[in-house]
């Protein structure tokens, strides 16, 4: 990967407007697999208004129990919205698995997940129009060892793509024990948010996707 930098921090932009379209399907008009973990269903009702889901999904070897896949596109106007300088993407990759038990091997596999991913244009499309995306691991497992804790609090993964020309890809990490209510994340991991059901989401603050955007500076 000659033509990538990778490097810790924000990448500063300009201002971005979320641009929808009317043939967008509303949450309830999507197929919203059910899923035969508790946990992992209650978490899927805050995630569906914002990602398209999967049960079961297959991945480079590893099986994950839910994933869910974000597309969002920004644009800038000159005057009016009909005249279009620039578009930009930022796409999440969400990947849920239930786990035995939480190590640095665990970790480890999740991050060279992501990169192999990154590799893959069929994962992730380097071009002028490519702002960002993002690979997020959560492994929900029965406890959280201190050192898994340690490591993902203060874990940055973020790689320019053509030095930012093509804009970056970025790996997070969240693990979450949900019968002791205890989760750790990095701190780019906006999406934590829905999966600590022993919290509810406040409705004065911004919502899941609201704060991504807002991360994106869209």
């Amino acid at each position: 990967m000659s033509d990538r930098e990778r490097r810790g921090g924000d990448i500063a932009g300009s201002e971005r407007s979320i641009e929808g379209t009317e043939s967008e399907p509303e949450p309830s008009e999507r197929s919203v697999p059910d899923w035969d973990d508790e946990y992992v269903d209650r978490v899927s009702d805050r995630l569906m208004h914002n990602y398209d889901l999967e049960k079961d999904r297959a991945v480079a070897g590893e099986r994950f129990t839910l994933y869910g896949e974000m597309n969002l596109v920004s644009q800038k106007h000159f005057l009016h919205p009909a005249i279009s300088l620039a578009e930009h993407e930022s796409n999440e990759h969400l990947f849920v698995q239930r786990v035995d038990r939480l190590d640095d091997e665990t970790l480890d596999r999740y991050v060279d997940l992501g990169h192999e991913l990154a590799d893959d244009e069929e994962w992730l499309e380097p071009d002028e129009e490519h702002f960002a995306t993002e690979f997020t691991f959560v492994a929900v497992a029965p406890s959280i060892p201190d050192d898994v804790r340690r490591r993902v609090a203060d874990f940055s993964e973020r790689t320019l793509l053509k030095y930012g020309y093509h804009g970056h890809y970025e790996i997070n990490l969240v693990v979450v024990a949900p019968d002791r209510e205890e989760l750790v994340a990095n701190e780019n991991a906006d999406v934590e948010a829905a999966f600590r059901l022993w919290d509810e989401i406040e409705r004065e603050e911004p919502g899941i996707l609201g704060l991504i955007a807002r991360r994106l500076q869209l």
